[in-house]
């Protein structure tokens, strides 16, 4: 039985510039490598999941969705934060591939050879998942809210997530969800990261 990091969509159309910024998303970058760096040295897997979608696509204004493009697949919008230090062992998930995909929750993701998040994360004996990045509202909390019905402890990094609040307070109601829903929070200078044997 092990720990696992899941760090959600932290890409540069979500940071400032990008075409879809969360106000202040760049924040988290320096925290979610302090993360990543603990967990590395402990043997802990960590995960990254992206946005990674198709041009037309019903998550974006053009096609009847709510927002504007951004993650479009090979973009520089899509690629992760150049601050972000994905340890060497990182497996990157991918998400809302399809033109039906919205793909908010990182547990939809699949791996580079087609498996999804959720399999994998059993596979390695995974029972309690960390999930930071952006952002709080949507992408962070389909995640954590997944991880639970799944059944694993789940850990929200508050130090490490930021919300887009399209409505005033959006975040705060959205971390309340998760937390009423069973996730615990999580700051730095708590993390203990276990990886089992």
């Amino acid at each position: 039985m092990t720990d696992a990091l899941i760090v959600v969509d932290v890409q540069n159309d979500f940071c400032p510039g990008g075409s879809l910024a969360v106000p202040e998303g760049h924040v988290v970058v320096p925290v979610l490598n302090e993360y990543m760096a603990r967990a590395a040295d402990a043997g802990m897997p960590v995960f990254a999941s992206r946005d990674w979608h198709p041009e037309q696509t019903r998550h974006f204004a053009a096609q009847g969705g709510p927002w504007p493009p951004h993650c479009v697949q090979g973009s520089p919008g899509a690629e992760f934060h150049p601050e972000l230090r994905l340890p060497p062992s990182t497996v990157i998930v991918s998400k809302g591939m399809s033109e039906e995909d919205q793909g908010y929750s990182a547990l939809e993701a699949v791996l580079p050879g087609g498996q999804p998040l959720v399999d994998a994360l059993h596979a390695r004996g995974v029972r309690h998942v960390y999930v930071g990045g952006l952002a709080t509202d949507y992408c962070v909390r389909a995640t954590v809210l997944d991880a639970l019905k799944e059944g694993f402890e789940t850990s929200v990094l508050i130090d490490a997530s930021r919300p887009v609040d399209v409505q005033t307070g959006d975040g705060e109601r959205a971390l309340n969800e998760m937390l009423s829903a069973g996730a615990e929070p999580q700051i730095l200078d708590e993390f203990e990261p276990k990886a089992g044997v």
